[in-house]
C-alpha cells in the first residue's frame, strides 16, 4: 500500500510538471512588415534632428549598383510611446533609446520571425556615435533578417527542376514562377539560365562555373570579372538581333567586395549591363563563389530588366535566390 502511495505522488507530480511547463511555453505571433520596410522606434524630438538624419544615412543609402539612386531600406518611424500591441509584430526593427550606453540584437522578441537591433546612448551625441560605430553590423543583421523572410516566402512554391543542380553539383532553391531556359550547345556547357517575366520586363539567373586559376584576386580584378563576364554573356546570352549580346556598361565601373557564401570565400559584384546599340541595360548582381573541393568558381549571377520602375525588390530577389546555394 505504501508503495502504491508513492507511485501515484509520482505520477501527480510529473504531469504536474509537465502541465506548468506548456502553461510557461511563450507562444508569440507571427510576424509582419513588407520585404525591406524597416520599423524605427524612437521618439519624435530624436527622429526630427540629427539623430533621425544620422538613421536615414545608414538605413535609407542609396544602394550601389542601381541605375537611378533608391534607399537599401524603407523605413517607418514609430514614437515609443506607440510601439505597443500590433506595432511589436513588426518583423525587423531599429530602436533607439536614451539612457545607459548599449548596442544588441535580439531575435524573436515580440513575433517570430523578428531581429530587433537596439541603440542607446546617453545623449544625442553618444547616440549618433553609437549608430555609426554600428552601421555595418546594424544594417547587416537586418539585411540577413530580410533575406530569410524572402527565402522563406520563395519556399512556399519551389521550383522542382532538377537541371541546374545535377549540372553543377549544388542546391540552390528558386520558385516554380522561374522557368528554366539555357542556350547552352551541350550539357558540358555546364551553363543554366532560369528567368521569371514580370510586368515591365524580366528577372534572370545565370549559373556556370570558372577554373579556380581563371580569376586572380590582384589589382586587375575587376577587369578580368568584366572581361569573363562579357565573354558568357557573348557566347550564352544573345540580344534581340544577330550579333547582340548582354555585356557590361563600362560608364559604371562595377562595385566588389567579398562576402561568404555556403561559408565559403565569395567575391561580390554589383554593377549595370547593357546590349550595345540597343538601348537595353539594368542592374545585375554576380557572385563568384571559391570552390576549392572542386577546384573551380561557382558563379551565379542575376540581372534585371525592369525599365521604368523601381529595380530593389527585383534584386533582392535575386540575391535572396543566389544565397540560397550549397554545394554538395
Amino acid at each position: 500500500m505504501r508503495k502504491l502511495i508513492l507511485l501515484v505522488a509520482i505520477v501527480a507530480t510529473t504531469f504536474s510538471c509537465d502541465n506548468n511547463s506548456k502553461t510557461n511555453v511563450r507562444i508569440l505571433p507571427d510576424s509582419a512588415g513588407p520585404v525591406n520596410k524597416i520599423a524605427i522606434v524612437v521618439d519624435n524630438e530624436l527622429w526630427q534632428n540629427t539623430v533621425g538624419e544620422t538613421i536615414r544615412e545608414v538605413m535609407a543609402q542609396s544602394i550601389d549598383g542601381l541605375p537611378q539612386p533608391e534607399p537599401m531600406f524603407s523605413l517607418s518611424q514609430i514614437p515609443t510611446q506607440v510601439f505597443t500591441g500590433f506595432a511589436k509584430q513588426n518583423r525587423s526593427v531599429l530602436k533607439i533609446e536614451q539612457g545607459v550606453t548599449d548596442f544588441k540584437i535580439e531575435r524573436d522578441v515580440y513575433a517570430i520571425p523578428q531581429k530587433i537591433v537596439t541603440v542607446s546612448g546617453k545623449d544625442i551625441a553618444e547616440i549618433k556615435e553609437q549608430i555609426i560605430k554600428n552601421a555595418d553590423n546594424i544594417v547587416e543583421a537586418i539585411k540577413a533578417e530580410e533575406i530569410r523572410y524572402k527565402q522563406r516566402q520563395m519556399s512556399k512554391s519551389l521550383s522542382r527542376t532538377k537541371n541546374v543542380q545535377e549540372s553543377l553539383g549544388i542546391k540552390v532553391k528558386f520558385p516554380s514562377y522561374y522557368r528554366v531556359t539555357t542556350t547552352a550547345a551541350t550539357p558540358e556547357d555546364k551553363f543554366n539560365w532560369i528567368k521569371r517575366d514580370i510586368p515591365t520586363g524580366y528577372t534572370n539567373v545565370v549559373f556556370y562555373e570558372l577554373p579556380l586559376n581563371a580569376i586572380k584576386k590582384n589589382d586587375s580584378l575587376v577587369s578580368q570579372i568584366i572581361k569573363t563576364r562579357d565573354s558568357i554573356g557573348k557566347r550564352f546570352i544573345p540580344g534581340p538581333v544577330d550579333g547582340s549580346f548582354l555585356g557590361t556598361e563600362m560608364a559604371y565601373a562595377p562595385h566588389v567586395y567579398e562576402t561568404i557564401i555556403d561559408n565559403k570565400p565569395t567575391i561580390e559584384v554589383k554593377g549595370l549591363w547593357d546590349v550595345k546599340d540597343q538601348f537595353m541595360s539594368g542592374p545585375f548582381i554576380m557572385y563568384l563563389i571559391e570552390d576549392k573541393v572542386n577546384n573551380r568558381y561557382l558563379v551565379a549571377e542575376g540581372f534585371a530588366f525592369a525599365p521604368s520602375v523601381s529595380k530593389r525588390n527585383y534584386v533582392f530577389e535575386l540575391e535572396s535566390i543566389i544565397k540560397s546555394i550549397r554545394i554538395k
